[in-house]
């Protein structure tokens, strides 16, 4: 049974930083179509938050859960101090609470440990003869209350709601009446006030702006305790955390379990240079072993028929048998032990074959509509009553514009107008009659009973019945999950989908909506840089600051 501590009411020891440390040893996992996590071995030391990496369906969430106490592992320990705080993607509470009852209930813990820490220490006073449990009690009581920060509690609710921009909310407004990311930044607002001894955040910067996640960071990098953070934000992983652990596969031998996690020092882009360099070391290894691997093996099918020719007529094999008994017999013997021993150490020490990486390898070429430079989009005065503030700009073949600005300043309701899926209030959108436009949207919805490979298929105009027909995967989709249902797939790998059944109908202007969101990282990444080779046009909408500060484009920022 998994060691792991998760009442509010734990006294957790703070002797020694040691104490305080997030284990686990040994932790596998499998659902019942496929397994995710094998031997998973990790420690995130106190004081030092790690960010926790890998491919789409790595099993980032799965390990969370299963440290949060929430899911069992097939085998392994772990042991995290508690009290454990796990980020909410829904709240807790009902409709109706409101905004100062969710706060009143963060700040519960640290009043109740302030009164029981008092009530020791009176008790201890007055004891002409304190006992050692009287001692032991206050002491752990204490270590408690420092790591809780109790004493700060109430200035720490102020900041915090200030910091996620929850300061414009009414104290009195029922939590049903906010936006769900208002409701996000809430259940993230509940965990930091409280301020238990382990936290284990999911997405923690969705619906957060660039002072929330500065807020953030700096919240996480004060916290003594330890923090392990699984996210798709590369801006936040290299401002708020020092160490990273990878859950895509690594170098191993070919005789070893497939499994484990790499751990890598230092921020995101630390990481994302050794996780490039390392895998172009695998991929050389490999093919170095494998054009060995041939070599030997043919030596020694060669070696072996040295010296025994077959049928040949018999006063030529009266002349040639002192050359071979004298001469090869003591060269081919040494040389086929040699090589025959050489190839059981290989094929025992060898690496396995580096893996497929789902990223994208390709855009498709656009259909040409107009020359370089001819206007593809005009947008004039566009506006949508009390959802956007007119906004005009214009696009030409080949020109690419990041649409940026605060949560609610209207920008998918922006690309929403350029698709055509809305229509404006106020001004014109302008576009050519028949231009091919492809749109990625924010959310992602599966569609009830459909399987990747149909949807994929529908998306290309191809037989959607046909399963023997494989449409273009971009490198974005796995062979294996062509049969899966949409409903199974995680985020990221339904984000993939999507995006590949967009690029399926070449597009003549791309508009993406978050195109970044749940996507893995390094699949980002070079999302990013295809988008900068690609000849179309490229319309983006995002808060992602990896992707805005390195934005090669034009940009128009929305005000609030």
């Amino acid at each position: 049974m998994p060691a792991h501590t998760s009442s509010p009411s734990s006294v957790v020891p703070a002797s020694t930083d040691s104490a305080l440390h997030l284990r686990a040893d040994g932790l596998s996992f499998a659902y019942p179509d496929r397994r995710v996590l094998t031997d998973v071995s990790l420690v995130v030391p106190a004081g030092r938050p790690t960010g926790l990496l890998g491919e789409n369906g790595s099993g980032k969430s799965t390990l969370l859960r299963i440290l949060a106490g929430h899911l069992l592992p097939d085998t392994g320990t772990f042991a995290v101090p508690g009290p454990i705080g796990v980020l909410h993607q829904e709240l807790p509470f009902s409709r109706i609470a409101t905004l100062a009852e969710v706060l009143a209930d963060a700040l519960e813990r640290s009043r109740r440990l302030e009164q029981e820490l008092i009530a020791a220490g009176e008790a201890l006073a007055g004891d002409t003869e304190p006992s050692a449990h009287a001692a032991l009690r206050y002491d752990a009581l204490l270590a408690e209350a420092t790591l809780a920060d109790v004493w700060n509690a109430e200035r720490r609710a102020a900041e915090v709601v200030d910091g996620l921009g929850l300061g414009q909310i009414a104290p009195g407004t029922e939590i049903g009446r906010i936006s769900g990311g208002q409701r996000e930044r809430l259940a993230l607002a509940h965990l930091l006030v409280s301020r238990p001894t382990s936290w284990l955040l999911d997405e923690p910067t969705n619906h957060l702006d660039d002072a929330g996640a500065a807020f953030l960071a700096a919240a996480v990098a004060a916290h003594p305790g330890p923090v392990l953070i699984a996210s798709h934000d590369r801006a936040f992983l290299d401002d708020a955390t020092a160490a990273q652990l990878d859950l895509d596969p690594a170098e191993t031998p070919v005789t070893a379990e497939p499994g484990g996690l790499t751990a890598c020092t230092g921020g995101f882009s630390d990481y994302l240079l050794a996780r490039f360099e390392a895998r172009d070391r695998w991929e050389h290894r490999f093919r170095t072993e494998q054009e060995e691997l041939k070599v030997l093996r043919q030596a020694v099918k060669d070696s072996e028929t040295v010296g025994h020719p077959g049928a040949a007529p018999r006063t030529e094999v009266r002349m040639a048998k002192k050359f071979y008994s004298d001469r090869n017999a003591t060269v081919v013997s040494r040389r086929l032990r040699e090589s025959r021993a050489r190839l059981a150490q290989l094929e025992e020490s060898q690496v396995r074959r580096p893996p497929a990486e789902l990223h994208l390898t390709h855009l498709p070429q656009p259909t040409s509509r107009g020359g370089s430079g001819a206007v593809q989009l005009a947008v004039s005065g566009a506006a949508v009553t009390g959802r956007l503030a007119p906004t005009s700009f214009s696009l030409a073949a080949g020109q690419r514009l990041l649409v940026t600005g605060p949560n609610g300043s209207g920008k998918s309701t922006l690309l929403d107008l350029v698709t055509g899926a809305l229509d404006p209030t106020a001004g014109t959108v302008d576009r050519p009659r028949g231009l091919r436009i492809g749109h990625l949207g924010q959310d992602d919805v599966p569609i009830p009973g459909r399987t990747v490979g149909r949807h994929l298929r529908e998306a290309a105009g191809l037989d959607p019945a046909d399963e023997d027909t494989v449409p273009e995967l971009f490198g974005l989709v796995h062979p294996r999950d062509l049969s899966r249902p949409l409903e199974l797939l995680s985020r990221g790998q339904l984000r993939r989908v999507m995006l590949a059944a967009v690029l399926l109908d070449p597009p003549q202007l791309l508009v993406l909506d978050e195109p970044t969101n749940h996507l893995a990282l390094v699949t980002a990444t070079r999302l990013e840089a295809a988008l900068e080779e690609w000849d179309g046009t490229v319309l983006i909408a995002s808060h992602d600051r990896w992707l805005r500060s390195r934005w090669q484009g034009e940009m128009l920022e929305l005000p609030a």
